[in-house]
């Protein structure tokens, strides 16, 4: 499952950031995403009262400090500078984007619903952000993005190597 680093902004101003593991597209026009807060979590506490997020590609050489900010700190906390992260201003939302990761989506809220003990969390995308040196043309470059995914337990994938298959007509 590809790994969506989520930061967020609390009402009273305090940065969060934290990686989610339930996280993909949920529609192409308008460009929607959605994570899953398993539990009733920070990340999910700041969303619902802002109605903001970003979600920051988690890459293969920030892995352990991705996994570094999954520790379990108090809601007044940033994880992002307890971890020594560097964050910059977002284009469209409050919340902060990780600085070195090599995209970053900008989104709004849509709705939050309950799903068994967790909640589907949609957001439309308002902004992205692709760092330059990872693009091939206007199109990003798996090798280049080099996301990592959790597999479940403690093991996370990296990526190897990624093949074109033409669709057929």
């Amino acid at each position: 499952r590809p790994i969506a680093w989520i930061s967020t902004l609390s009402v009273d101003g305090v940065g969060n950031l934290a990686p989610f593991s339930f996280y993909t597209v949920a529609s192409g026009t308008p460009p929607m995403v959605l994570f899953v807060s398993v539990g009733n979590t920070d990340t999910l506490h700041n969303v619902r009262a802002t109605g903001e997020f970003v979600v920051n590609v988690a890459s293969d050489p920030m892995a352990d400090l991705v996994n570094a900010t999954s520790a379990h700190l108090p809601s007044d906390i940033d994880e992002a500078q307890a971890v020594g992260l560097v964050m910059e201003a977002s284009t469209r939302v409050a919340p902060q984007r990780v600085a070195d990761s090599p995209a970053s989506i900008e989104c709004r809220l849509v709705s939050a619903t309950e799903a068994g003990d967790s909640t589907v969390v949609i957001g439309e995308v308002v902004a992205m952000t692709v760092d330059e040196a990872v693009l091939d043309g206007q199109h990003p470059r798996f090798d280049q993005m080099a996301p990592v995914s959790r597999l479940g337990d403690d093991e996370w994938g990296t990526p190897s190597r990624s093949v074109r298959r033409d669709r057929p007509d």
